[in-house]
């Protein structure tokens, strides 16, 4: 059974995709409530999802737009299911989300930016270039601005360490949409898994990363077709 990918305004999510994406959060972690995801709608432009027939398999909650006059894809909220079909249905939503970047951003580069929960979704980074934080590398001063401009667009401007670019949340906190997800594993969840030593993203803890997706790249397709064809990565 072949895969379906749509992306709408967040708008236009009717209470039976909100339902949809709540079951699926839910019964992997016990997160993300129909409550919770409604709250999305007024917080993130776009909704994507990706679905199998009548199964769920992925979905985000994401906006396109420019920070600091640099595009940007800031993924607010995302989750797949944790079955083995999570990396391709993955794949096809990130690959969607690169096609709309082309539209909105034609021949630029674009920053993807997020704030993970786990080491999982750090894979959600593997084909961008020049990704913060990574493991024994120093961040530069103009990467230290950009991890300030991200948290204040996540809305956690000054709770954010910016040479480590974790969040560490108080009880008092009130995180909105930044929040992600991603069942998958393998050798990058081994490799990244010190960056989020001490996270407890039952808490609301967090590491925000971003990576650049070069506009040779995203014009050609090069970045779409290599997501399409990707399988190296094991679930977890």
């Amino acid at each position: 059974m072949g895969f379906e990918v749509n992306t709408k305004d967040c708008s236009l999510l009717s209470d039976s995709e909100f339902e949809a994406m709540a079951q699926l959060s839910v019964a992997k972690s016990g997160m993300f409530d129909v409550g919770f995801l409604s709250k999305q709608r007024d917080e993130w432009i776009l909704n994507t999802t990706v679905f199998e027939g009548k199964k769920l398999r992925a979905y985000s909650f994401f906006s396109l737009e420019r920070i600091g006059g640099t595009p940007a894809i800031i993924i607010g909220l995302a989750d797949a299911d944790g079955t083995g079909k999570a990396i391709k249905a993955t794949n096809i939503l990130l690959a969607e989300q690169f096609r709309k970047s082309v539209l909105a951003f034609p021949d630029e580069d674009v920053l993807m930016c997020a704030m993970l929960m786990n080491p999982s979704a750090y894979t959600l980074f593997n084909e961008l270039h020049d990704v913060v934080p990574r493991l024994q590398y120093k961040p530069t001063g103009e990467e230290r601005a950009w991890v300030r401009r991200i948290a204040k667009r996540f809305n956690v401007d000054g709770c954010v360490d910016e040479h480590t670019f974790r969040l560490e949340a108080s009880e008092d906190m009130i995180l909105g949409a930044a929040n992600l997800t991603v069942a998958t594993g393998g050798n990058v969840v081994e490799e990244s898994a010190p960056l989020f030593d001490g996270i407890d993203p039952y808490k609301g803890d967090r590491v925000i990363v971003c990576g650049w997706a070069m506009a040779e790249d995203l014009a050609s397709g090069k970045l779409t077709r290599t997501l399409a064809h990707n399988r190296s990565i094991n679930n977890t």
